[in-house]
């Protein structure tokens, strides 16, 4: 089955040596939910008036992935012991609202490659991109209203306006040094965890489950995606030899403020500070200066101290669980917390 992820995805989830890998477990549990999804996506992804729409999208369905979000949707509802079909559709609304944003992420960014292969702007053209991205949104909208549940609507238009809000966020606060680590939060927590914590959110939800178990699978997707993002933060700084799907400094090159650089700036001296403005606010990056920077971050401990965060976060969604059913399905899931933050345990 085709799937949708970005690179953070592959780079944290790719561990060769796990036999079995918890996504993979949970993949196998689902099936059959899986290949229900799928077929409700190439159903919903087509268009009779316009034929490049499909084309762009399955370029990017086709680039393969690990479906995290809508297995977090369906695993929540068979959890709380859902038995009707519109978890389905939840689960198919998650992937076309993820997949809408990342076609509009590249060309806010300018990407020329995404999972390894030429990006969706580079081989068409942004506006194509654009308007194909607003087409799955709208997608996603007519799945989540014939569920019948204004909950599930209000759960994930909110979860699509946080995420425009946390790219702008992160638009603002690009290659400004003052932005500190609230900042980071509220960015992370728009343009990863919020779509974490709605897929999960909803399949409670959408099964009725109590308010106690739906409040918690919001939380577990909230901490699981935080933490997602900071494994991704390290890996990029090398914490993890031989990361799939990460390029050491690609974060550094892209000027991006990450967890590890923001808390590096944080004990700057003078001369260190000047540093990074140099390399971040006016982008004049030299030869030597990732090695530069990789040494700051690790005289000022701000890899160990960012990794130590991810770890609770890790910790806080396993914790999240206790309150939902027991069962294989909580076992999974307890164990994908653990399988995020494995690379730099």
């Amino acid at each position: 089955m085709p799937d949708f992820v970005e690179r953070s995805d592959e780079s944290v989830m790719g561990l060769d040596d796990v036999a079995v890998k918890p996504h993979e477990r949970l993949a196998g549990y689902l099936a059959e939910d899986l290949i229900a999804v799928d077929a409700l996506i190439r159903s919903r992804m087509a268009s009779e008036n316009a034929p490049r729409i499909p084309e762009v999208t399955a370029h990017l369905v086709e680039a393969g992935g690990k479906r995290l979000r809508p297995m977090l949707t369906l695993a929540a509802a068979r959890m709380c012991g859902y038995a009707g079909p519109y978890h389905v559709h939840l689960a198919a609304t998650v992937e076309f609202i993820h997949t809408a944003t990342l076609l509009h992420d590249d060309v806010v960014d300018e990407s020329r490659k995404r999972r390894g292969r030429p990006t969706a702007n580079l081989l068409w053209d942004n506006k194509s991109s654009v308007l194909v991205g607003d087409y799955l949104f709208a997608r996603s909208f007519q799945l989540m209203v014939e569920t019948g549940s204004l909950r599930v609507l209000d759960i994930l238009a909110n979860a699509a306006a946080t995420i425009a809000e946390g790219e702008v966020l992160q638009l603002t606060a690009a290659q400004d040094l003052a932005t500190d680590e609230a900042v980071y939060l509220k960015i992370v927590r728009g343009k990863t965890a919020a779509l974490f914590s709605a897929a999960a959110e909803v399949g409670g939800v959408i099964a009725g489950a109590p308010e106690e178990q739906v409040d918690a699978l919001h939380t577990f997707g909230d901490a699981l995606g935080i933490s997602f993002q900071i494994v991704d933060d390290l890996l990029d700084y090398g914490w993890s030899a031989g990361a799939i799907g990460k390029n050491i400094g690609d974060d550094f090159r892209e000027r991006k403020l990450t967890l590890p650089v923001i808390k590096a700036v944080a004990k700057a001296d003078a001369e260190e500070r000047a540093f990074w403005v140099r390399v971040i606010e006016k982008g004049d990056q030299r030869e030597g200066d990732l090695e530069q920077a990789m040494a700051l971050l690790t005289r000022h401990g701000a890899l160990e101290a960012a990794r130590r965060e991810a770890l609770d976060w890790a910790a806080g969604a396993k914790t999240s669980l206790t309150k939902l059913p027991d069962g294989p399905l909580r076992d999974m899931l307890l164990d994908l917390a653990d399988y995020v933050v494995a690379r730099i345990n």
